[in-house]
């Protein structure tokens, strides 16, 4: 029998993307019971709490500052409970959260549909990668492929933590099926699509709009699509994340999605910080910090002052933050060799870490580098650990990136398939 015809039947590709998307679904399951967070800690508590006790202010403040203090050992502030609007943290995952908040009271119950629809996010997302991986590879490499992604250890890991991390691989996936459509049939549904995915990237992590204004112009230039559609993406993008926009605008005078640059170019370039970075206070800073003044423009401030602490640590010692940038580098593609984290260590977590680092590594050397739409993702990649560097590096970030190093290990595992057991 003929597998890859076999496949092409509809009623039969039903199946296949039910099973992908069920037995990922189930296999979660006992993680989340037995090694899934019981609370919603640290800054997505605030968050939500603030949103849920204080008529709906999205704040973080003074909370998150005091947290920092106390993780270094000194003296709290008391800020008589004023809040800045926030804007150190992107709101997509914690307006996510407090659609949860708003109907469901009991903590537990709370907390496990949380991760139950991580869960759904998570399962959904090996079925949407399949599709994508049909762009490039047989039935056979891309079931492979989606099974690997599927029971990945960190991707099934991921669905029981609070945390943004499955979320945004999730939309990211979406992202890049959506960008492969457009160059296939670029109608307005597709474009919508897109466009929202986009937004709601952006909503996430901030950073995300220079992978967005790349991908655009990636579409742009070696795609050939229309400049009437690029605008029509823009424009539907901006209608996304203009309610937050506007929100800045209103209260902070700018329009803005984040203001934790300086913090996240802080937190990974100071005397004390490692590949993970380091968040801890020296008494300059803790003063520094203290006298930012406390009004609506706090979080806009404080990230300033981070931001200059920041730059004077690498323009006073260029080669001691050069080096931690390189090796911040090759953990994200590889593995940390100075882990902090409980389990880092665990041959379950670093040994799928490090051969799909390395697999994906000898694909992207194997790839055919006349392939606009591999190559794109090849740059993407490039960029995306490029960008990240120069902050610092927690070992689930590797999930934003894991879909595409599964793609470019396929490359690998179809030239062994074609070259070495020389099957066709």
């Amino acid at each position: 029998m003929n597998f890859n015809k076999y496949y092409l039947n509809e009623n039969n590709k039903f199946y296949l993307l039910f099973f992908l998307f069920a037995s990922s679904f189930l296999v979660r399951i006992p993680v989340i019971f037995f090694l899934g967070d019981i609370n919603i800690d640290n800054e997505w508590n605030f968050l939500v709490g603030y949103l849920v006790d204080y008529k709906k202010i999205y704040s973080i403040f003074p909370s998150l500052v005091n947290s920092f203090l106390r993780e270094s050992s000194l003296e709290l502030l008391n800020y008589d409970s004023f809040f800045a609007p926030n804007v150190f943290m992107p709101p997509l995952y914690a307006f996510y959260l407090y659609l949860f908040k708003l109907f469901i009271l009991n903590n537990d119950l709370y907390v496990l549909t949380v991760l139950f629809s991580q869960n759904f996010l998570s399962s959904f997302s090996v079925v949407i990668f399949y599709l994508i991986s049909k762009n490039f590879f047989s039935t056979k490499i891309s079931i492979l492929g989606s099974l690997i992604f599927a029971f990945f250890p960190l991707h099934v890991y991921a669905t029981a933590q609070a945390s943004s991390a499955t979320l945004q691989s999730f939309l990211t996936v979406i992202f890049f099926y959506y960008f492969f459509e457009i160059t296939k049939k670029n109608n307005l549904s597709n474009i919508i699509f897109f466009s929202f995915t986009s937004g709601l990237l952006i909503l996430l992590r901030g950073e995300f709009i220079a992978f967005f204004l790349f991908s655009i112009l990636y579409l742009m230039v070696f795609l050939k699509i229309k400049i009437k559609n690029i605008l029509i993406i823009i424009f539907f993008t901006i209608i996304t994340i203009s309610p937050y926009l506007v929100r800045n605008l209103i209260l902070l005078d700018k329009i803005t999605i984040t203001k934790s640059i300086g913090y996240n170019l802080w937190k990974g370039n100071n005397p004390s910080s490692t590949v993970e970075g380091n968040s801890k206070f020296d008494l300059d800073l803790r003063k520094k910090i203290s006298e930012v003044p406390n009004d609506k423009y706090y979080d806009i401030n404080a990230d300033k002052v981070f931001q200059d602490e920041a730059l004077k640590n690498i323009k006073n010692n260029p080669n001691k933050y050069l080096n931690l940038y390189i090796k911040k580098f090759f953990s994200y593609i590889l593995i940390d060799l100075n882990s902090s984290y409980p389990h880092y260590y665990n041959p379950f977590h670093y040994v799928p870490v490090l051969l799909i680092g390395i697999t994906s590594i000898i694909g992207i050397i194997l790839s055919d580098k006349k392939s606009s739409k591999m190559n794109y993702l090849i740059l993407f990649f490039i960029g995306n650990i490029t960008i990240i560097s120069f902050f610092f590096i927690l070992p689930r970030y590797a999930l934003a990136v894991l879909p595409l190093q599964i793609l470019f290990s396929n490359i690998l595992f179809k030239y062994i398939r074609n070259h070495v057991l020389k099957i066709k």
